[in-house]
């Protein structure tokens, strides 16, 4: 085998450089993703610029890029707080996040990549345990899960306005109490509403009795103003009616043998 001219022995180490140097520079950042610069010889981290999109990029390979995740991300924690009479409360909680994307290179900057341990989940767990110091174990069991979710955000949100992340959402999957206050609130729950249905059956059966009771005055004051309209010539004028009926019929027999104290004749027919 002959040997390469001496020229290509430099042309060989060039290229081998230049490999080397391309791979370095070659960045892809990928779907979901943006990379912050960090100019080795300029500053440091670029904060003035966009980061990086997703795609092919080209940079010095002195400088680095590092690649952080810019979707929508969910942190699930479970945290023991202190309700506000001191008994330990679990709340099983989501929280998602994402970065603010025009602001990364501060985030990179000021907090680094493992912002989620160094401000979200202190924010959080700080926010939790305000929140759920405000109500008793029977709130947070019954009536105010929805309350306390919204609080939690709130504050959450405050305390990571200045952090360069987006809070988004704050979801409260589970309150857990202990057993012994769990089943006295169950207990204390049914109570209320066997009370209820009790109180709900005493002004049901009230209502009937006054119904009972209404009808009952209708029909006396009715009777009473039909007795009051039947004077004796009405009561004499309605047996005169019956008299003449019963002497028209074909298959009677009138014997008319006097009258009585209102006035009526005394009627004995037969058929």
């Amino acid at each position: 085998m002959e040997r390469l001219p001496k020229i290509g022995i430099p042309i060989i180490i060039v290229a081998i450089i230049l490999i080397i140097v391309l791979a370095k520079s070659a960045v892809t950042i990928g779907s979901g993703q943006a990379g912050v610069l960090y100019k080795t010889f300029d500053n440091g981290v670029v904060t003035d610029q966009p980061p990086l999109g997703e795609g092919f990029h080209v940079v010095a390979p002195w400088n680095k890029v590092i690649v952080y995740e810019v979707r929508q991300q969910e942190l699930f924690e479970k945290m023991r707080v202190l309700s506000s009479n001191g008994l330990e409360i679990q709340i099983d909680a989501s929280v998602w996040y994402e970065p603010i994307y025009n602001d990364l290179g501060h985030l990179h900057q000021s907090v680094g990549e493992n912002y989620l341990q160094r401000v979200i989940q202190p924010a959080i767990r700080s926010a939790a345990r305000s929140v759920v110091g405000r109500y008793t174990p029977e709130q947070l069991y019954s009536s105010k899960r929805d309350a306390i979710q919204d609080e939690i955000y709130i504050e959450t949100k405050k305390i990571l306005e200045k952090q360069y992340v987006q809070l988004n959402e704050v979801l409260v999957r589970d309150v857990t109490l202990p057993d012994t206050i769990k089943q006295a609130i169950e207990r204390k729950l049914k109570q209320e509403q066997e009370s209820l249905e009790y109180e709900f059956r005493l002004v049901t059966a009230q209502k009937e009795a006054e119904k009972v009771i209404i009808d009952a005055k209708g029909k006396a004051e009715s009777n009473r103003i039909l007795s009051a309209s039947l004077t004796d010539k009405i009561l004499q004028d309605k047996g005169i009616e019956a008299t003449i009926k019963l002497a028209e019929s074909p298959n009677s027999k009138v014997v008319v043998i006097g009258s009585g104290d209102s006035g009526l004749p005394i009627i004995l027919g037969n058929q």
